[in-house]
């Protein structure tokens, strides 16, 4: 029998537990890729990649905010939208302690703080999303259905392209 090749991050346990179906979906991971890379290296279109963004408001709250892979966050609607005065990117030693996760691997899932997240209305539209698994070069294969199911997100619109 084949030896399962599935990272056991804490995504992955996180979904198991929830029994949350996902395929995984390994590639090579090339420093500072991104979503274009992963894209490119599973063949599918970068608009169905989600990557997953670490924010913090002024009072330095973290959040996770979940994106196309092909668009920006604009952080004036997204604070606007969340109802705080402003909000930036976390620094990549922020997010790693809040979320257990390295940068470049960050998962939504099964994060080591609970953070409120919050995602781009139009990721629920799509057939199918690409989403970290809690390691670079691994992605999650699954419906935008089964994504809402685990995490509950609160849809807001703060995409730019």
């Amino acid at each position: 029998m084949a030896k399962d090749k599935t990272p056991v991050t804490g995504a992955v346990r996180f979904l198991r537990a929830k029994k949350i179906n996902f395929i995984p979906r390994l590639y090579a991971y090339e420093d500072r890729g991104g979503t274009r890379v992963a894209a490119r290296e599973l063949g599918v279109d970068e608009h169905l990649t989600v990557k997953t963004l670490v924010f913090v408001t002024q009072d330095n709250k973290p959040l996770l905010m979940l994106m196309h892979g092909d668009r920006e966050v604009s952080t004036k609607a997204l604070a606007r939208e969340i109802g705080v005065k402003t909000i930036q990117p976390a620094d990549p030693q922020q997010a790693n302690r809040v979320t257990g996760y390295q940068v470049g691997g960050i998962s939504p899932f099964g994060a080591r703080t609970e953070l409120a997240v919050y995602m781009e209305s139009s990721i629920a539209d799509l057939p199918v999303i690409y989403i970290n698994g809690g390691k670079r070069g691994f992605l999650l294969e699954m419906g935008p259905a089964d994504l809402i199911k685990a995490l509950n997100p609160k849809p807001v619109e703060a995409a730019q392209d």
